[in-house]
């Protein structure tokens, strides 16, 4: 029988704390968040891994290292409302749910949402909103937000995710080619945005109006 709670220490001081993120409130979330309860149980085992996994659809549950520092670039104090795009298995948003008030997270296909919604309700995280859509629209009804993080790759910067941004606001994106992107961190500002470019990654595609083509 897997020992969850010992590989799940292990992937944060190992993973995490080994390359850097130091923000004591993400890594007590990444030790909280039960990553393979956000998993089809045939991989479960291998929940702890450094790398990506399968969730079904095409989609993947991003690199726990990933997940950390995207997470550790938005620097969450607690009262944040936050968008996601791009809900995937749940996990990002049960990690952010952990370190804001609100997470408002939209996802393009349906079975995925239902299953993250499922995993998200029976773990008891009431604070995280779902929304079936084309994520490069946002979620206009609920702007502003005070961060944004993108967990697809997009060609650009999606307007109207900036647009959604209070000023002062800060969103995480990763920009690029379709296969490799650069992660981005932006920055919206009264005179417009300011983006700093963090490392190199590759995310499944960011599909939409605002995005790729399928």
């Amino acid at each position: 029988m897997t020992n969850y709670e010992a590989e799940c220490r292990r992937m944060v001081d190992e993973q995490i704390v080994g390359r850097g993120v130091r923000d004591e409130r993400v890594l007590a979330a990444m030790r909280k968040v039960p990553r393979h309860e956000f998993l089809p149980e045939a991989i479960r085992g291998i929940a702890y891994a450094d790398n990506a996994l399968p969730i079904g659809e095409g989609q993947t549950m991003s690199q726990p290292y990933m997940v950390a520092l995207m997470t550790e670039l938005l620097g969450l104090t607690g009262a944040e409302r936050v968008l996601e795009i791009g809900t995937g298995s749940g996990y990002q948003a049960a990690v952010l749910a952990e370190l804001c008030s609100k997470v408002y997270t939209v996802e393009r296909i349906k079975t995925i949402a239902e299953k993250a919604r499922s995993t998200l309700d029976r773990l008891g995280y009431r604070n995280v909103a779902i929304k079936v859509y084309d994520g490069t629209y946002g979620w206009k009804e609920m702007a502003p937000f005070d961060a944004v993080m993108v967990t697809a790759g997009a060609p650009e910067i999606p307007a109207p995710l900036v647009e959604q941004l209070k000023d002062g606001g800060r969103m995480v994106i990763p920009v690029g080619e379709r296969f490799g992107q650069s992660l981005l961190k932006v920055i919206k500002t009264a005179e417009g945005t300011v983006t700093q470019r963090s490392i190199p990654c590759v995310f499944v595609p960011l599909i939409g109006n605002h995005g790729w083509k399928e």
